[in-house]
């Protein structure tokens, strides 16, 4: 009876041990939220404009595992691989869960492309983009 014993506490110790050892899933580095507000007046795709027009963009994002952490808004001109900065902005304490913005952007006074880019990152460098391209005539 003795042998019984000690062979189910070791097998029962075992199995403790196997399943306490289980490596963690990963984890999954899951993006902020983000969409570009539609309807009225906001612009959320691309587009064909006259030079000069005026669009109104939107965004709104919330946060998914971390915290929000800072939206940046970039622009390329004519398929350029390099880009300018328009908007750049770390968020507060208080818009770390979520985070909405309206932007007025001007075309340029010359015909062309113009590819806008809309980010936002969080916390762990999860990072989420929206783009629209105007054609600007």
């Amino acid at each position: 009876m003795k042998n019984f014993t000690l062979v189910f506490v070791m097998i029962c110790s075992a199995l403790l041990l196997s399943f306490s050892c289980k490596k963690k899933k990963a984890d999954p580095h899951v993006p902020p939220e983000v969409s570009l507000k539609s309807g009225g007046a906001y612009t959320d795709a691309d587009k064909t404009v006259n030079r000069k027009d005026t669009i109104l963009v939107g965004i709104s994002a919330t946060k998914t595992e971390d915290n929000l952490k800072s939206y940046n808004v970039s622009y390329y001109y004519d398929g350029n691989t390099v880009s300018t900065t328009f908007y750049n902005y770390w968020l507060t304490t208080d818009e770390a869960n979520s985070y909405s913005k309206d932007i007025k952007i001007g075309a340029r006074d010359q015909a062309g492309s113009e590819k806008w880019v809309f980010s936002m990152v969080d916390r762990d460098g999860n990072i989420t983009q929206k783009t629209i391209v105007l054609i600007v005539k």
